[in-house]
């Protein structure tokens, strides 16, 4: 988690200091405190607006209304703003202030309290009920919400003490490599509130000729996905060989995604080659016999299995290889 500590007074300053060492937070203060191994800006609010995105997580050493008159004109939804900390100058409290549960601002409210010996203050209702929300669930889960607003409400009722289930069929267990094609969901209920999770367990492997266009790639990506009825919300990372690191067509389908791209470099394909059907040609030409494969292998975590080995289509290879999915 890439975070960073602000302060705007000398007294702050050197607490950001103490807090952020510890952290690995980069530490900004003013540049008229002269504090040594600090990022010292010259304008706050300058500073901020140029950086807010550039992290995960913000801590403020300041006062809480400052933080929301600065932070306001910033943040967009809660499912992409980043978490929002603030400490006060006297190192008594910690508050989460924005993306208590998506954004991970209660856990660092937490870890913060407990490292430096704070009062956590913590307001979001599943937390101070003892309840879990589903946007916390989900996370934890490591999966994609299908819907924000249905979180919400689903949330709402775990809160009012309403009996909420999480249902998985019997055939599908936590931990387990399997997914099933549907719910059944037995109730006399005339309206459920329901919703769906996507686990983000699916690395794809991609090998193609130079120069093939973006369209092509994501013809037979797709095909492949539909083949094996899989969801694009489940698409943890695209890997392909370095070779391929400046193939414009990979490089615009990987961005249109919006998915995380890894460069595998040949000498770690050279590891684990042998435990793929290869081709000559391709190792003549590149140096490694194949590449979609051990591409989505060694992009995983090594705890699954493929569920397409190598799809071929008009010169693209495509290989998916699943985690298991569970509690991380």
């Amino acid at each position: 988690m890439r975070l960073a500590i602000w302060s705007v007074t000398r007294g702050a300053g050197n607490l950001a200091k103490k807090i952020g060492v510890k952290l690995e937070a980069d530490i900004y203060t003013l540049k008229k405190f002269q504090l040594e191994n600090t990022i010292q800006i010259e304008n706050f609010t300058d500073e901020l607006t140029k950086k807010f995105n550039n992290y995960d997580g913000h801590i403020f050493i300041m006062a809480t209304g400052i933080v929301i008159r600065k932070i306001s004109c910033l943040i967009k939804s809660k499912d992409i703003d980043p978490a929002v900390l603030v400490i006060d100058e006297g190192g008594n409290f910690v508050i989460s202030l924005l993306s208590g549960h998506i954004g991970g601002a209660n856990e660092l409210t937490y870890k913060v309290a407990n490292t430096f010996s704070l009062l956590p203050i913590i307001t979001t209702s599943s937390d101070v009920t003892g309840k879990i929300a589903i946007d916390t669930l989900s996370q934890k889960l490591n999966c994609e919400m299908e819907s924000l607003t249905k979180a919400k409400d689903l949330t709402s009722l775990i809160v009012d003490n309403k009996k909420v289930e999480i249902l998985l069929p019997n055939n599908v267990k936590i931990g387990e490599n399997t997914n099933s094609s549907g719910v059944v969901i037995a109730s006399n209920k005339k309206n459920i509130d329901i919703m769906r999770i996507y686990p983000k367990n699916l690395i794809v492997g991609v090998g193609c000729r130079r120069g093939t266009p973006k369209e092509e790639i994501f013809k037979a990506l797709d095909q492949v996905m539909k083949k094996h009825n899989l969801a694009y919300e489940s698409i943890k990372r695209v890997a392909t060989v370095d070779i391929k690191a400046d193939e414009l067509g990979l490089l615009s389908l990987v961005e249109e995604l919006q998915k995380e791209l890894v460069i595998i470099s040949r000498e770690e394909i050279k590891e684990v080659e042998q435990r793929f059907k290869g081709s000559e040609f391709v190792k003549k030409q590149i140096g490694v016999s194949c590449v979609s494969e051990p591409c989505a292998l060694l992009a995983s975590n090594g705890n699954g299995d493929f569920l397409e080995q190598k799809y071929i289509y008009n010169g693209i290879t495509i290989s998916i290889y699943e985690e298991k999915f569970g509690y991380e």
